[in-house]
């Protein structure tokens, strides 16, 4: 079967090409890509090349093609799996595998590391080692834009789970955000910050009692409060507040008067700037910890802490870089049950969209751009649909505006079934 793809030849050398996958094994399956998500890591990738720690040495002669945020359906399982997967399956797929053999060693990853599998292709061969490693994961969801969306959503969960507490007088860790705490999530209403409030607000098993969220951005925050309402929050029993910190003179004293004076019990920061990392050291309760998750781009990053806290009120610090496979599974189960992504994503586009889109990333403003790999569509923002004098983009539009500007099911049916016509 012939495929087409964009593969990585080197430092900033992204082709776009079509040529022929292999016969499966018995041990892999053929599956087709229906979305991918574009991630800076892919921009990384594809400047540092050969350089990057998952990109194999002999890129230049065996591309490899790029793209890890992605979803699509099975269409041929090798005898090996015939027992676990069946074609028409959805899929995800957790992107980190550990595994010795891989072309990079334990860092090999789709979207960096094999010639046959990656988000930005129309047709992929899935080695043995994802499913080996229990990483081709399904999706039982509506559409396909979801499952790719996992990925970026497991950071979040990851998050999460990472944070912790500890007893008085005992030295044992507990792991998560307290049930029933206070939280506040500080400039927390970009995309990555719009998934951890759509996370924390279905979560199933612990919610804060109190949920506080900042941002210096009015509009941004005006459209949080509308995706994400007090009212869809209170029947979930979590007090949510959204507060322009960039309105008032001290901040972190309104937020400890917001907490009742106690603080919060987690703060979770989602702007590398050292004034919002001391923001949050300064809003936290005893036994609070605070989550740097923005990571930073210098590797000199600092920021005052105080560290008698540290020393007499418990404070902790936890950061993390990613999600684990349980972390994407359970971002597919709470989508499956309807938790929708689609606040993350601000662009559309197809296929031939994905080489300057990838090289240009951090140029381009909004949040995630949603490739559909067989498609040919420029990369556009949804905000921009009603302004391209086209028909099929006219319905596009009014099929976000219905869903609150967001991208969702019905406009990536339509999208599919018209993409011809753009």
């Amino acid at each position: 079967m012939k495929t087409k793809a964009v593969r990585l030849y080197g430092k900033d050398d992204l082709r776009l090409e079509e040529f022929e996958l292999p016969q499966i094994q018995q041990d892999q399956i053929l599956a087709k890509v229906v979305s991918d998500s574009i991630c800076m890591s892919s921009y990384k990738a594809a400047h540092q090349g050969p350089e990057h720690k998952r990109v194999p040495d002999d890129v230049d002669r065996n591309p490899v093609i790029i793209g890890h945020e992605f979803a699509g359906e099975i269409l041929e399982v090798g005898a090996r799996w015939q027992e676990q997967f069946k074609k028409g399956d959805k899929f995800s797929i957790q992107p980190a595998l550990s595994y010795e053999g891989g072309p990079v060693g334990v860092l090999s990853a789709p979207g960096y590391s094999y010639r046959y599998i990656g988000g930005d292709a129309t047709y992929v061969v899935i080695p043995a080692e994802v499913m080996e490693q229990g990483c081709l994961l399904p999706y039982r969801g509506e559409g396909f834009y979801p499952a790719a969306l996992s990925e970026p959503l497991s950071c979040v969960i990851g998050a999460m789970h990472a944070c912790y507490h500890t007893t008085p007088g005992s030295y044992v860790h507990s792991m998560d955000i307290k049930d029933g705490g206070k939280m506040a999530l500080l400039a927390g209403v970009g995309p990555m910050g719009l998934a951890c409030i759509n996370y924390v607000l279905h979560r199933e098993d612990r919610r804060p009692g109190l949920f506080v969220v900042t941002d210096i951005d009015q509009a941004r925050l005006d459209r949080a409060a509308c995706l994400y309402t007090k009212e869809f929050a209170a029947s979930r029993g979590i007090d949510l507040r959204y507060v322009n910190t960039g309105e008032v003179e001290d901040p972190a004293a309104l937020l400890r008067e917001i907490s009742g004076g106690s603080g919060y019990d987690e703060v979770v920061v989602m702007a590398p700037v050292p004034a919002v990392v001391t923001q949050a050291d300064d809003i936290l309760a005893f036994d609070g910890c605070l989550n740097f998750f923005s990571g930073p781009g210098r590797s000199d990053f600092k920021a005052p802490l105080n560290f008698y806290n540290v020393h007499y009120a418990s404070t902790h610090v936890v950061g993390t870089s990613g999600g684990n496979t349980d972390d994407m599974k359970e971002a597919l189960h709470y989508m499956g049950k309807g938790m929708d992504p689609a606040g993350l994503v601000t662009h559309v586009g197809g296929l031939n969209a994905v080489i300057e889109t990838t090289l240009n990333l951090p140029s381009i403003p909004g949040g995630k751009k949603l490739i559909y790999t067989h498609i040919e569509m420029p990369l556009t923002a949804i905000a921009d649909f009603g302004k391209m004098g086209n028909p099929v983009y006219d319905t596009l539009d009014r099929i976000c505006k219905e869903h609150n500007g967001l991208w969702n099911v019905e406009a990536e049916n339509y999208l599919l079934s018209h993409a011809s016509e753009l």
